[in-house]
C-alpha cells in the first residue's frame, strides 16, 4: 500500500521536477527581469523611431486615413495597419513618455524570452540546457527592446507565439497570430514560404486553404479603414516591396559598393539567391524523406479530393509532424532569408537571434565552433556604425552556419511513419 502510494506521488511530480530545462528556464526569465530592470534605470534611452512612431499614431487617432500623410521625422509610415492600432495602444497606456514606454517594452521582453524558452524545452533533444543561457546574453537585443522601442519587439513576439500553437499543431489559431505579426512588420513574411510547406505536411487541400483565409482575413479586416477610404496609398505604403535602404545603415553588405548596393540587379541576385535556397533546403532537406518535392506533392495527391460531409478534425492528415521538425523548418526558412536580405538595419537582429542557438545546434559542428560563431555573430551586430570588415565578417559567419544546416542530418518530421503503423494494421 505504502509503495503504491509513493509510486503515486511520484507520478503527480510535476514536470518542473522532471526536466531540468525547466527550472533553468525559469530562473533566466528572473535573472534578465532583473538586468532588464536595471538597464531601463541606468542606461540612457537612445532616441530613435519613437517620436516618429507617435506622430504616425497621433495622425490616424485624428482621423488620417490617407497612408501618405500618416508622417513623422523619419519619413512617412511604411507599417500595415497592425501597426497603428498595437502603438495607439501603447501611446495610451504611457501618454507617449518613453520611461513608462521602456517598462511596458521590458515586459514585452520577458513575456518573448518566456515564449521563446518554452519553444526551445519543448523541443528538448536540440540545444543542451545551459545553451538556454544565450538566449540572455545579447547586449544588441536589449537595447532593442528597452532602449529603442521598435515595432520589431512586437512582430517577432507575436511570431513566436505562432510557432509555439505550431508545435501543439493549432495551425488556424497559430495563423491568426502570424498574419497579426505580419500586419505589424513584413519582415515576418520571411517564415512564409516554409510555413507553407508545414501547412502541406500538417493538412489537406480545405485545411490548408482555411488557413490561409484565416491570414488573409486578418489582413483585411486590419487594413480596412484605410482600404475603403485610401486602398492605394495603403497597399501602396504599408507593403513596398521595393524599397532601397541606405547603404549607411546596412550591417551585412556594407563591403558591397554603394552604387552596386542600391542597384536593382544586385537585388535581382539576392531574391534568385533566395529562392534557390528555398527551393533546395525544401527538396533536399525538408521534403528529404518524402522524396524530394516532388515525391511529397504525389504523396499528397489526395488533398484534390474532399469527402462529401467534412468535418474540422478531418483537416489533419495522418501523421503529425514533430516539434522538431516544425521548429527546425521554421528557423531555418526564415535564416536564409536573413542571409539573403538586401540589407540589415540593426533593430533586424531580433528577427533571427532567438533561433540562433537553435540552428547552431542543428549543425554537427563541436560545441566550441557553435560558441564562436554565436560570439561572432553577436560581435559584428555590437559594431556601431558597421565596417566593410565586420559586414565581410557577418556574412562569413552567416554562410558558415547555412552550410552547417546543409550537411547537418534530416531527421525524420513525422511523429510516427504511417506506412509502418499500416502495416502493423494489416
Amino acid at each position: 500500500m505504502e509503495a503504491s502510494s509513493r509510486a503515486s506521488r511520484s507520478r503527480n511530480v510535476p514536470d518542473l521536477f522532471k526536466n531540468p530545462k525547466i527550472p533553468f528556464a525559469l530562473a533566466l526569465i528572473v535573472a534578465d527581469a532583473i538586468l532588464v530592470a536595471l538597464i531601463i534605470a541606468y542606461v540612457p534611452y537612445t532616441k530613435i523611431d519613437w517620436d516618429a512612431y507617435m506622430s504616425q499614431v497621433s495622425g490616424f487617432l485624428g482621423g488620417e486615413r490617407d497612408y501618405g500623410s500618416l508622417k513623422g521625422d523619419t519619413g512617412p509610415l511604411v507599417y500595415p495597419a497592425g501597426f497603428l492600432y498595437v502603438y495607439s495602444v501603447v501611446q495610451n497606456l504611457t501618454g507617449g513618455e518613453v520611461y513608462p514606454a521602456q517598462i511596458l517594452f521590458g515586459v514585452l521582453y520577458i513575456a518573448n524570452l518566456a515564449i521563446v524558452l518554452f519553444i526551445y524545452v519543448k523541443t528538448n533533444d536540440v540545444v543542451p540546457w545551459w545553451a538556454l543561457t544565450l538566449l540572455c546574453l545579447s547586449k544588441r537585443i536589449h537595447s532593442i527592446f528597452v532602449l529603442r522601442l521598435f515595432n520589431d519587439c512586437f512582430a517577432m513576439t507575436l511570431l513566436h507565439a505562432s510557432l509555439a500553437f505550431f508545435l501543439f499543431h493549432k495551425w488556424h489559431l497559430g495563423m491568426l497570430l502570424f498574419s497579426g505579426a505580419v500586419s505589424i512588420k513584413m519582415n515576418v513574411l520571411l517564415y512564409a514560404p516554409p510555413l507553407l510547406l508545414l501547412l502541406l505536411k500538417a493538412m489537406n487541400i480545405f485545411g490548408v486553404v482555411s488557413a490561409l483565409a484565416t491570414a488573409a482575413l486578418v489582413q483585411i479586416l486590419v487594413g480596412l479603414p484605410f482600404l475603403i477610404t485610401y486602398p492605394v496609398s495603403y497597399l501602396a505604403n504599408a507593403f513596398d516591396l521595393g524599397r532601397v535602404f541606405i547603404h549607411f545603415w546596412s550591417v551585412n553588405f556594407k563591403f558591397v559598393p554603394e552604387r552596386v548596393f542600391v542597384a536593382k540587379e544586385f537585388a535581382v541576385c539576392l531574391l534568385i539567391g533566395h529562392l534557390s535556397l528555398l527551393v533546395a533546403f525544401a527538396n533536399y532537406k525538408w521534403c528529404k524523406h518524402e522524396g524530394g518535392i516532388i515525391g511529397f506533392m504525389r504523396s499528397r495527391r489526395f488533398f484534390l479530393t474532399l469527402p462529401s460531409s467534412l468535418s474540422f478534425s478531418d483537416l489533419s492528415i495522418s501523421g503529425s509532424l514533430a516539434k522538431e521538425h516544425i521548429v527546425t523548418t521554421m528557423f531555418v526558412g526564415n535564416f536564409i532569408g536573413v542571409v539573403c536580405a538586401r540589407s540589415l538595419h540593426y533593430q533586424f537582429y531580433s528577427w533571427y537571434f532567438y533561433s540562433l542557438p537553435y540552428l547552431l545546434w542543428r549543425t554537427s559542428f563541436p560545441t566550441w565552433l557553435r560558441l564562436i560563431l554565436f560570439l561572432g555573430i553577436e560581435l559584428c551586430w555590437n559594431v556601431y556604425p558597421s565596417t566593410p570588415v565586420s559586414s565581410a565578417l557577418l556574412m562569413g559567419l552567416h554562410l558558415t552556419v547555412l552550410l552547417g544546416l546543409w550537411f547537418a542530418p534530416s531527421d525524420y518530421p513525422y511523429i510516427f511513419k504511417p506506412h509502418l503503423r499500416h502495416k502493423k494494421q494489416k
